[in-house]
């Protein structure tokens, strides 16, 4: 089954939604989403959005934030259009129907994460990814230009490949033609080919045993566009959020807010003493990298699992109305937070790397954009500033869009195109096949890949994720495609690359933490 749209967006969340409505007001557009089209990152984003608003706060602070917490490898160009340009994104994401907490006189009710000089983070409850998530999906199921395909899995992009063209990678002369596209509920392929295509899949988390993400963040996108011959960057730098909620069974593991520390909680060790300062003289509120290292270093200094996270000496009415989502969260496993420490420990949460762009968007792929967490544009670094992620989706879509309506007139489908071809296949004989590789995997990068590394560990992590590598491609070649399979293949894959890229960097730097490479004046 063949179908042509002028667009064809990959992923639901911020970027993508944003992206389809800014196109969709000079073409047909098509977005595919695995899940339902509120599964996404974007929905579980609790602290907000990071702008500059009002005085004493400025540009400059915000930028020079970014930088600091970046560890010197973010690209300043980068960074400051996308600071100078938020405010225009925060009024259009109002403009659509997204509702930001302000106080009684009308002004927005800002709150402070770590990293940050100045209260700049606009929010919603603590929900605020969830609300942009309503808004955007409300307006566009309401838009006549828009379909959407839920249950959708995207396989493979199309590319000269498909028509028996040789490409090299690296060549900026790969031109991508739309994407094979799994119906999950019907078990047909469709290939949906498109003029411009946008990767907008979100992040990776899956790839460890223990995250913040939904169960479709298994970096589908990255491997897609890695794939295809694209250029896939900076994959070492993942991050993870320093307070998870600490409840052994739940995945994903429930986030414990960022804001909740600049709201005032502190965070406390197994003999309920405050430690940061002893890592950072800003305490609870330094950067995540450093927070999560000196969480893993505590943890195991006591031998136990977890911190603890205290809000005890906050007022109950202030905390309950800033933190309904974790208030409740918390009572319902028997934590009052107003009365008891929350027990928290780091989990994978975000990837600052992922398929580079350009300034506008584009990848080294022709006709292919990327936006989001699934994008590495150079605003982040080593390190990401807390909120400053749906920001980056926000200001990448507006460009990417921009620059796709004045080119995608120019460009044609080639025809030819073949249809999936599946002759051969057959459905895997025992599904533990796919799901213990899947578990394997997330314990290989849990134990040898996360927040501390070492070359040894490193080395184990490549020589066992490479068998894996070897079982799943042949498992694939010979099974009938299935959205576990895929997303098992996908998996192993950025695994791999988190591996090579962790290998490569011969330093200790932000995210990347190897105890063969000492940072230089660091104590954590």
């Amino acid at each position: 089954m063949e179908e042509k749209f002028d667009f064809l967006v990959i992923g639901s969340g911020l970027a993508g939604l944003s992206f389809a409505l800014k196109v969709a007001e000079k073409g047909k557009v098509c977005i595919v989403t695995k899940s339902k089209i509120t599964e996404t990152n974007t929905s579980y984003a609790q602290g907000g959005i990071a702008s500059v608003t009002y005085e004493p706060d400025s540009f400059e602070k915000h930028i020079q934030d970014t930088l600091i917490c970046g560890d010197g490898l973010c690209n300043p160009q980068v960074v400051r259009m996308v600071v100078e340009e938020a405010p225009q994104r925060i009024r259009e994401l109002i403009d659509w129907g997204v509702k930001f907490d302000t106080t009684e006189d009308g002004h927005f009710d800002l709150a402070r994460e770590g990293g940050h000089s100045e209260n700049r983070i606009l929010h919603y409850k603590d929900i605020t990814g969830a609300e942009i998530q309503r808004a955007l999906s409300k307006k566009v199921s309401e838009h006549p230009n828009i379909t959407v395909y839920e249950n959708h899995f995207a396989i493979d992009i199309i590319t000269q490949h498909h028509l028996g063209v040789l490409v090299k990678r690296y060549y900026n002369n790969i031109e991508c033609y739309g994407a094979y596209v799994l119906d999950c509920d019907h078990g047909n392929i469709k290939t949906i080919l498109a003029k411009v295509t946008l990767m907008a899949t979100g992040g990776i988390g899956n790839v460890y045993h223990t995250t913040t993400n939904p169960p479709t963040a298994t970096g589908d996108g990255i491997a897609m566009v890695y794939r295809a011959k694209g250029i896939v960057e900076d994959m070492e730098f993942v991050q993870f959020h320093p307070t998870a909620l600490y409840n052994p069974g739940e995945r994903p593991s429930f986030l414990i807010t960022e804001a909740l520390r600049g709201f005032g909680a502190i965070l406390r060790n197994q003999n309920g003493e405050e430690f940061m300062h002893k890592y950072d003289p800003r305490g609870s509120l330094a950067p995540r990298d450093i927070v999560a290292r000196a969480i893993d270093t505590e943890m195991k200094h006591s031998g136990h699992d977890y911190v603890f996270l205290d809000a005890r000496h906050i007022d109950k009415k202030a905390l309950f109305e800033h933190f309904p989502n974790i208030y409740q969260k918390c009572l319902s496993i028997g934590i009052d937070m107003s009365k008891d420490m929350i027990p928290v420990a780091p989990a994978a949460h975000y990837l600052c790397g992922g398929i580079k762009v350009d300034i506008n968007g584009r990848s080294w792929i022709n006709r292919l954009y990327a936006a989001g967490e699934t994008a590495c544009t150079g605003l982040h670094g080593a390190n990401r500033l807390a909120s400053n992620s749906l920001l980056e989706a926000a200001v990448f879509a507006h460009r990417a869009a921009i620059d796709a309506i004045a080119h995608f007139y120019e460009y044609q489908i080639p025809n030819g195109i073949p249809a999936w071809n599946d002759e051969g296949t057959s459905n895997p004989e025992e599904m533990i096949l796919i799901t213990q590789s899947m578990k394997e995997t997330q314990q290989i990068m849990s134990s040898y890949v996360a927040i501390v590394r070492s070359n040894l560990r490193l080395q184990r992590a490549a020589q066992r994720i490479n068998l894996i590598y070897e079982e799943t491609e042949e498992l694939y070649k010979r099974s009938k495609i299935s959205r576990i399979l895929c997303e098992l293949r996908n998996l192993v894959e950025v695994s791999y690359l988190i591996i090579k890229s962790a290998q490569q960097r011969k330093q200790s730097i932000g995210l990347h933490y190897n105890v063969d490479y000492p940072p230089k004046n660091k104590t954590t």
